[in-house]
């Protein structure tokens, strides 16, 4: 059998590497070995941080969440938990833009929670969280066209009005149904 060279698969290979390793510094950019090492550390780094970013990220949420309740003069553990008692399911990405963003509702998530530590039922806390829901999704269909909503706020409103077999209903088939 004929010797077979590695030829311009190998080349090919190798310039494949060093495309990748572009931009680092000294041999790692230059000598194929050094890049090929230096993309493996990379890419284990690369795996590494992906997960810590978003330890990093809950950290901050947190952390802002945390400073907008001593605001409001209540810890942050105390309102998650008064948030769980009402039955009030946010998660923290969305109270800390809420923080941010939005005190006014946020303090009124506060009050809330408060409420539910305070023994209120979550009954009735949950009606309320309805009512001002209902009165949201009352505004939207008045002041929206049924197209410009999300399929998931259509599905939402045809809950709302009972409609059967909305589930698997298409978007065009939901603002037909609404619309009538």
């Amino acid at each position: 059998m004929t010797r077979v060279k590695g030829g311009t698969v190998a080349k090919n290979r190798r310039r494949k590497v060093l495309k990748q390793a572009k931009g680092y510094f000294g041999s790692k950019h230059r000598l194929f070995k050094t890049a090929q090492e230096q993309l493996f550390h990379s890419g284990d780094y690369a795996y590494r941080d992906r997960r810590q970013n978003k330890r990093n990220f809950r950290k901050l949420w947190i952390t802002r969440i945390n400073a907008a309740c001593r605001a409001n003069d209540i810890s942050y553990s105390k309102f998650i938990n008064g948030l769980t008692k009402a039955g009030i399911e946010v998660n923290r990405k969305m109270l800390s833009s809420l923080a941010i963003d939005d005190a006014a509702s946020f303090t009124n998530l506060v009050n809330i929670a408060k409420d539910a530590l305070n023994g209120k039922g979550a009954k009735e806390v949950k009606s309320e969280t309805k009512e001002v829901k209902t009165e949201t999704k009352a505004t939207k269909e008045e002041n929206s066209d049924y197209s410009k909503l999300t399929v998931a706020e259509l599905k939402e409103m045809a809950k709302v009005k009972n409609i059967e077999g909305y589930t698997s209903m298409k978007k065009a088939e939901l603002i037909e149904v609404l619309s009538k």
